[in-house]
């Protein structure tokens, strides 16, 4: 484990949480670890929203935490991990933070409280609170549309200068937002794109990176996007894009992570393509459509 903020760059893997008959599913857990700790991905969040964090139990966290560690380790990888959290209570998040403190970690993912809507004071003095607190380094993970509150570039730029926390996963949904934020923040702050069907504009826009659930599938290819963007060879980074950009819409038809679910089992990464309530697994429509998409790129890479 090493410092979170030089491995802020590049393509993260929010990592889908594998259940069976309402239990972790371990298995498919060991085989989703090894297979993407071979892919060319800069990390791993868990349980965040991909990871149905929100459905996970504390032992069932800590669990998923020292299997993904163990398996990699036994694959002699280093990828960094970030822990998913989420809170509308600051006293119980750093209750939180006390008791990952000594987990396999080598930072956080803390979405802004959900339901009570504070103000921008609120949100600074709350996110200055956790990271007084944590013991590991801390990105913020800006959703409004999932939290009903946005931090503002005020806030956000005021929130860099706190020593321990080191980026953001930018969800913002406001171009002009993100781009003021990467033009004004300090130079050491990263930035990472939350949002797969905007990955290639954020990219060029100057994002360090992103957290995407897409690249579950295609992983190369979205890791390519990347490289040639920061090679400069942006005609190269949009026909490869026009390979995955379809995919970022149908695996966000229905609430995710359902369809990235349904096509890793269809795919055998996973036994099952269970999700917890009050997620439901996808419709027989769209499953029909992930069906006929599989097939199409499995006749393409024969």
């Amino acid at each position: 484990m090493t410092g979170l903020q030089d491995h802020l760059h590049g393509l993260w893997l929010p990592l889908v949480t594998p259940f069976r008959d309402g239990a972790l599913d371990e298995r498919s857990l060991r085989r989703l670890t090894r297979h993407y700790s071979g892919q060319a991905v800069d990390g791993f969040i868990l349980g965040a929203t991909s990871g149905e964090g929100m459905t996970l139990r504390e032992a069932e966290l800590e669990r998923l935490v020292a299997i993904v560690r163990d398996e990699m380790a036994a694959g002699r990888s280093t990828l960094p991990i970030c822990l998913g959290l989420s809170g509308a209570d600051t006293s119980r998040l750093k209750e939180c933070l006390d008791e990952t403190a000594d987990w396999p970690i080598d930072g956080y993912l803390i979405a802004s409280p959900y339901y009570v809507r504070p103000s921008q004071r609120g949100l600074l003095a709350h996110f200055e609170a956790l990271a007084d607190h944590a013991a590991w380094p801390i990105a913020l993970y800006n959703i409004p549309y999932r939290t009903s509150v946005n931090i503002t570039n005020q806030t956000l730029l005021r929130l860099a200068e706190h020593r321990n926390i080191v980026g953001l996963k930018d969800c913002g949904a406001n171009r002009e937002q993100s781009i003021a934020l990467l033009r004004d923040r300090p130079k050491d702050f990263r930035v990472l794109t939350g949002e797969d069907a905007n990955y290639l504009e954020a990219l060029t826009d100057g994002a360090d990176g992103g957290i995407v659930l897409s690249a579950h599938v295609e992983t190369a290819t979205f890791a390519a996007v990347y490289a040639e963007v920061k090679r400069g060879n942006h005609d190269a980074a949009q026909a490869r894009w026009h390979e995955v950009v379809k995919l970022t819409r149908l695996l966000f038809a229905e609430p995710s992570p359902a369809p990235a679910k349904y096509w890793l089992w269809r795919c055998g990464l996973i036994d099952s393509p269970e999700v917890r309530l009050p997620m439901v697994e996808v419709s027989s429509e769209l499953a029909a459509q992930i069906d006929r998409e599989i097939e199409r790129r499995m006749k393409v890479a024969a």
